[in-house]
């Protein structure tokens, strides 16, 4: 699943493509994409609307479309691709936006597990609540870092990974995070000190800045808004890197499983 380098990438690009775009129609061809609404309901909402931005919540594309917005979950192989008449169709388009000046927005889903929801802005703000820190925001600081994880005794990497806290962060960079600030990800989020959740808030934002750098983390799936893969995959230094040795210290890497999900990890760096 795109995480939030991966969905920054894609907001920023489309940002710079498409604001100020007027939808003047909308075609949903896979109805299971929508939620909330019926697929008619959705089109009838949206055509006429005008983007006035892009941004990014958690691992959310958030359409400002003036009072009301199109929030953009793009579950594990979503896409969205501005396409200009003449170039072909993506292979499993879920949702056809039609722009003013005759340009596609697509949504490309292969498995579908996306979804897309119109929400006005109050509906907006109240879903916004509920979601935890911005990791690279301001408000998040090493202490409000310490002070969460001593409420819970779930597994750090598992704990990293719950949106409700710290928002954006999935299996790729939780794990990466860990190895970067020398954690056990088995280790209790509570029996962090003070001093971990320091390392450990300066690792979430460096790796997540310098997945941003490099457009993302293609490993399978993900592709930015022309189509194009991530280039940060060369630089995990554990992630999917099962039995080859340790940057640092050149101990093969570990694959363990926790809460359904592999954590890679280096047994000695990460004591």
């Amino acid at each position: 699943m795109p995480e939030l380098p991966e969905v920054e990438t894609i907001v920023r690009d489309l940002d710079r493509l498409v604001r100020g775009a007027t939808i003047v129609g909308v075609e949903v061809l896979k109805p299971d994409l929508i939620e909330g609404a019926t697929a008619g309901e959705f089109e009838r909402a949206l055509a006429g609307s005008t983007i006035r931005g892009i941004s990014r919540r958690a691992k959310n594309l958030v359409f400002d479309l003036g009072g009301e917005r199109l929030v953009v979950n793009l579950g594990m192989t979503g896409r969205l691709l501005v396409l200009a008449p003449s170039d072909p169709p993506p292979s499993h388009p879920g949702i056809r936006f039609l722009l003013a000046d005759g340009r596609l927005l697509v949504y490309h889903d292969v498995r579908r597990f996306g979804r897309l929801e119109h929400l006005t802005d109050a509906e907006w703000a109240e879903r916004d609540r509920a979601l935890g820190y911005e990791p690279l925001s301001p408000d998040f600081a090493p202490e409000a870092l310490h002070e969460l994880a001593q409420r819970s005794r779930v597994a750090v990497k598992t704990w990293l990974m719950d949106q409700r806290r710290v928002v954006g962060v999935g299996n790729i960079y939780a794990s990466e995070a860990l190895f970067r600030a020398g954690i056990d990800p088995r280790r209790p989020a509570l029996s962090l000190t003070p001093a971990e959740a320091v390392r450990l808030h300066g690792a979430i934002r460096g790796v997540l800045r310098e997945a941003i750098e490099f457009r993302g983390t293609t490993l399978l799936d993900y592709r930015d808004a022309s189509g194009e893969r991530g280039g940060f995959a060369g630089r995990l230094r554990v992630y999917d890197r099962r039995g080859e040795p340790c940057r640092v210290c050149g101990t093969p890497i570990e694959r363990i499983v926790q809460g359904g999900r592999s954590s890679y990890y280096c047994p000695i760096c990460q004591r």
